[in-house]
């Protein structure tokens, strides 16, 4: 079946259209989705991402106008980003759940484990959200967008909180020096 048979069938059918499209494209985003996520994630992991695929062309059909348009393109496009989305939360595994792993695994063996300790419990004092904001930062490498998106704030507000943060981290580890 041709783009504009296909097209004129999502219009008028929507349910068929998108039966003949997943039939006739499935393979294709396959391996788009599969060539991205290859070595990363499993085989379910590629089957839900090229799932996710058909879902937002459905979607994006409902609010655009798809005449004209190559339905093959707009599937690579929309394909190739989902995957390479879903590569990257696949890549970023949290390395612990809390504060208090951290407290008990030093992160430099030769580091002593009462730095380490103070350090985590200075930065656990500076109080929600600077404590996770400094976790996330420096202990997960997180962005200030990425941060400013998990925690509902502006980019430039987490720069500002973190550049707080330190200064309130370094006055207090420097109490502790002198006492």
């Amino acid at each position: 079946m041709t783009d504009e048979a296909l097209t004129a069938l999502l219009r008028e059918n929507p349910e068929r259209g998108m039966t003949e499209l997943v039939q006739q494209y499935s393979g294709y985003v396959y391996i788009i989705v599969k060539n991205k996520l290859l070595g990363v994630g499993v085989h379910e992991d590629i089957e839900e991402a090229v799932s996710d695929v058909f879902a937002m062309f459905y979607r994006w059909m409902q609010t655009h106008d798809t005449a004209g348009a190559s339905l093959r393109a707009l599937l690579a496009v929309m394909a190739k980003r989902h995957a390479i989305n879903r590569y990257y939360k696949l890549t970023r595994q949290p390395l612990c759940d809390s504060f208090e792993e951290l407290l008990h695994e030093p992160q430099d063996p030769a580091a002593k484990p009462d730095e380490h300790v103070l350090l985590m419990q200075a930065v656990q004092a500076l109080g929600e959200p600077d404590s996770e904001i400094m976790l996330r930062r420096y202990y997960f490498g997180q962005s200030s967008r990425e941060i400013g998106a998990a925690l509902g704030l502006k980019p430039n507000t987490v720069d500002q909180r973190l550049s707080r943060g330190l200064k309130k981290l370094r006055a207090a580890l420097n109490e502790d020096q002198e006492v």
